[in-house]
């Protein structure tokens, strides 16, 4: 059967689109929240980097969404065939910028001279994480690739090195900690012996509306009312730029937001807008 040429321009439009997509949301191991107690002298401990989180197949740079990175060749030349977990990061505080040239789809050579690639696992090493380190430092090390580099690991003595290490990161601009228990395998899906630490909590939800400013924020937008996985609905007020105030999320987007505990009414206290979501991560494994 011969395709009309309208259905024929539609295939071809859309094909490269298809391509982009198919290979779907990326397996990876997500963390829990760490809780005071654990033995800190069984884990690697390096900083929780913002930047957008990648998977290289050996092959293609992925999103965790299932996205293809579209970086330039030159930027993915002589990596390793093995497949590699990690973040795409342009430094301390500067997440806003490489999620917009992620999002962008650009492969534009100039705007990706800032990127790194930090990997922190090799899905696919098998063993345990200790052993992994040494393979990504082997890997990574003699690579000759300067945006190409294993995220650093140490093993911080006790509870009290972990917290001098966490002090250090937050005063010099970072978010926090990971943890991976030197024994643990690659696991797809939450793991308990992989943990974050952040001097605050944080969590995600959905932009649902808009809501007016008053004074001086006038004609802008004054709150995010968004609304929590539970359907839980909540203002954010606090940590929107004036740019973010003039054009904000979109409704339907996701935020991430930092807040301190939870009222008598389970709503998030001083929630604060963190930082507008690329994408949604992949849904744990059943």
């Amino acid at each position: 059967m011969r395709l009309p040429l309208f259905a024929l321009l539609v295939l071809l439009v859309l094909a490269p689109m298809s391509a982009a997509q198919a290979a779907g949301p990326p397996r990876l191991m997500l963390a829990t929240r760490y809780t005071p107690g654990v033995e800190v002298a069984d884990y690697w401990v390096s900083e929780k980097l913002d930047g957008v989180r990648g998977r290289w197949d050996g092959r293609a740079l992925w999103t965790r969404g299932g996205y293809r990175v579209r970086a330039p060749d030159w930027f993915t030349a002589g990596w390793p065939a093995e497949p590699m977990d990690g973040e795409l990061w342009m430094g301390r505080g500067r997440f806003e910028e490489v999620s917009a040239l992620v999002r962008a789809g650009s492969a534009d050579a100039d705007a990706w001279r800032d990127v790194r690639f930090m990997v922190f696992d090799l899905p696919a090493a098998g063993g345990p994480f200790t052993g992994r380190v040494a393979r990504m430092r082997a890997l990574l090390e003699g690579s000759g690739i300067a945006w190409l580099q294993a995220v650093p690991q140490q093993r911080p003595a006790d509870a009290a090195a972990l917290e001098a290490r966490l002090r250090a990161v937050v005063a010099a601009g970072g978010e926090g900690l990971m943890l991976h228990h030197g024994e643990a395998r690659y696991r797809v899906g939450r793991s308990d012996r992989l943990l974050k630490l952040k001097p605050f909590e944080d969590a995600e939800a959905r932009v649902v509306e808009h809501l007016p400013g008053r004074g001086k924020y006038a004609g802008m937008t004054g709150s995010l009312l968004v609304e929590r996985a539970d359907g839980a609905r909540f203002r954010i007020g606090s940590g929107m730029s004036d740019a973010q105030r003039a054009t904000p999320p979109p409704v339907g987007s996701r935020v991430t937001y930092r807040y301190s505990g939870l009222t008598v009414n389970g709503l998030p206290r001083f929630a604060r807008l963190l930082r507008v979501r690329e994408e949604s991560p992949p849904p744990d494994p059943e």
